[in-house]
Formats: structure tokens, sequence, C-alpha cells
């Protein structure tokens, strides 16, 4: 595309809408849209009360079981947003992963699954303490944080382009 005389690419880029016309129907007629918004917020409460079983383990040393179940609990939870996301994605994009809308999301939703999938390598291996171990999923969870406030950016920056008249997703 050859930027118009006095618009920079960055300009540019920062006015193209997040979805097309075509684009938001597919979004908006998914099934798959549906399944994103409920698995986000279980997936964040699972996160949640995981992150506070794992910061009570390494202060107090009590719940190691607790928390490697909750840590596993949220990985699987994890994989499940990460596989209806990519069939999300490939819906109302055509692409299963790293569309142009959301490239640096997917980018960075790769890093926290290999941290998380670190994690649970380490547990099945029986690599590291306990505290090791948890520390790597404090570090998955310190990248699902960042992660999640780039979705939920996204989200508004989808909301604000919404047409008038027509109903948020």
């Amino acid at each position: 595309m050859r930027p118009e005389a006095g618009i920079s690419n960055g300009q540019q880029q920062r006015t193209r809408s997040l979805y097309t016309p075509e684009q938001r129907a597919r979004r908006d007629a998914s099934r798959w849209t549906l399944v994103q918004g409920i698995l986000a917020p279980v997936q964040f409460m699972i996160f949640a009360v995981s992150l506070f079983l794992v910061v009570r383990y390494l202060t107090t040393g009590d719940g190691a079981v607790a928390a490697t179940v909750s840590i596993v609990v949220k990985t699987l939870a994890l994989y499940a947003i990460m596989v209806t996301g990519s069939i999300w994605e490939k819906v109302v994009f055509g692409k299963w992963l790293f569309a142009e809308g959301f490239w640096w999301e997917d980018l960075f939703s790769m890093v926290v699954l290999a941290l998380h999938t670190a994690y649970l390598a380490m547990l099945l291996a029986g690599i590291g303490t306990t505290a090791q171990q948890m520390t790597v999923a404090l570090a998955g969870y310190a990248a699902y944080i960042i992660n999640a406030g780039q979705f939920l950016w996204k989200l508004r920056i989808a909301r604000v382009e919404q047409p008038r008249g027509m109903a948020p997703a």
C-alpha cells in the first residue's frame, strides 16, 4: 500500500479498522466469538485463584498440591482458549494465527503458551524444585496478564469502531 502524501505508514496503520465489514459480520455470526467470550473470563477466574495459591505456597510453603493442581487447570484452560481462539481467527480472518489485526497478540500468546508448557514439562519430568517450577508458572502468569491486556485493548478498539446502531461484540 502506497502512503498518501503527508501521511506516514504509522498514521495509516492507526486509522485502519481492526475489522473489515466482512470480517465484522463473520465475527458477529461465529459461535466461536461466544466461546471466546465465555472462556476468557473463566480462564481469568482460574488464573486469580491459582495466582493466590501459588503466591501462598511460595510465601508460606503451604498448599503445594493445591497450587500445582491450579496451575495445571490454568494451563488446560489456556490450551482450550488458544485452540478455540485459533479457530475463531480462521473463521473471521481466514488464518489460523497471526492475522494482521492480532499479530502481536498472537505472538505474545505463544510466549504465554511456551511458559505454561515449560511448567508442565518441568512438573512431569521432575525438573527443578516445586518452588522453581512455580516460578516458571509465575513468569507465565505475568506474560498472561500482559497478553490479556492486549486483548482487552483490542476489545476496546472493536467497540469504539463499532458502527452506530449495531450492538457491541
